[in-house]
């Protein structure tokens, strides 16, 4: 096409600065000030982070095998009990054992409707 003109791969104009002493110690500094989570919680809640919503994680598998394998009638003191030992109780934690509990509740519901009906 005539008159178009080929885009390329853009330059930056700007001229990268040279590393002076001064410079370097002023990164150095910086760097120690940004060293992450230091606190147990803070560092359980940053595991996590890298997650779109912290389902693929070791804590949020083990909880939910926890819940599963939980005997019948004691899933509400399973779920209380593995929160609570938490160093981090994340939204996603408490969702679950919410959600396990409201499943137990309506089983059991139903298994007395069943009986009450004699099915």
């Amino acid at each position: 096409m005539e008159g178009c003109w080929k885009v390329g791969p853009t330059m930056s104009l700007r001229k990268s600065p040279t590393l002076t002493a001064a410079l370097l110690a002023s990164n150095r500094r910086k760097a120690k000030k940004s060293t992450g989570p230091r606190t147990a919680r803070g560092k359980a809640w940053s595991r996590l982070h890298r997650l779109k919503d912290g389902m693929r994680s070791p804590e949020y598998i083990g909880l939910l095998r926890a819940l599963l394998d939980a005997p019948p009638g004691r899933v509400e003191l399973t779920a209380q009990a593995l929160l609570s030992c938490k160093p981090v109780i994340h939204p996603l934690f408490i969702e679950l054992a919410e959600m396990s509990v409201q499943v137990e509740i309506e089983i059991c519901n139903e298994h007395r409707w069943m009986r009450e009906h004699g099915k």
